[in-house]
């Protein structure tokens, strides 16, 4: 039997990445990160595509996508994003790439680039993916969609704490305002915005916890 494909979108810090990964080990299927996908694009810009005023060149990106190569590598049982070979996976969650982040992901060339790989990996069945377009635009056809929202307020609070958690100084203003930013950019951008598909299931977990919330969308997936 063909194991599910699960699409989750939804607000940044509504815990779609870490959710997906329980729900992912519980029902024995891979869970694909795309944000983090994008993050290390935007990472890479940064590192390589520079204009001199720190600004990132598009053009200069996006000529240069074939030398960017993203592969998930399983570290004791959690996959950790490499690119060319480098660990990224606490280089992706800094400030400055979650400020440029949304900029990189409205480029049409590169979700271009990133749709194949992810379709080709879900056409085998047995995943999980998470982001802002997996339901509407990367996988239409998932067998299940959930789309996650939560308050302003809660989504700071969940972020401002992972930040912190990993080492990382922040200030809590500074994280709404960028929340604030990144929901007005990915929603209104042409290419592949965020929006709820029209068959999603939506969950407010504003005030419930990580577990409620992991048992809830499951309820969903096992009743059948």
């Amino acid at each position: 039997m063909k194991k599910p494909v699960i699409a989750i979108d939804g607000y940044s810090s509504t815990g779609k990445s870490s959710i997906s990964k329980v729900i992912a080990d519980k029902l024995g299927i891979i869970h694909l990160d795309t944000g983090a996908l994008y993050r290390g694009i935007t990472w890479y810009a940064l590192e390589n595509c520079s204009n001199e005023d720190g600004s990132i060149n598009i053009d200069k990106l996006i000529s240069q996508l074939n030398e960017i190569h993203l592969e998930f590598v399983n570290n004791e049982g959690e996959l950790v994003l490499y690119l060319n070979n480098k660990n990224i996976s606490k280089e992706i969650r800094t400030h400055e790439v979650s400020d440029n982040v949304s900029l990189i992901a409205k480029q049409k060339e590169v979700r271009a680039y990133l749709l194949q790989s992810q379709r080709s990996i879900a056409d085998k069945g047995g995943v999980i993916m998470d982001g802002r377009d997996i339901g509407t635009v990367v996988l239409p056809n998932a067998d299940f969609k959930f789309f996650l929202t939560a308050s302003i307020e809660e989504r700071t609070k969940r972020r401002y704490k992972e930040l912190l958690d990993l080492g990382i100084e922040a200030d809590e203003n500074q994280v709404k305002e960028n929340l604030i930013e990144r929901d007005k950019t990915d929603s209104e951008r042409e290419i592949a915005p965020l929006k709820q598909a029209e068959d999603a299931i939506v969950i407010d977990n504003t005030h419930l916890t990580k577990r409620e919330t992991i048992e809830k969308m499951l309820s969903y997936i096992l009743k059948i």
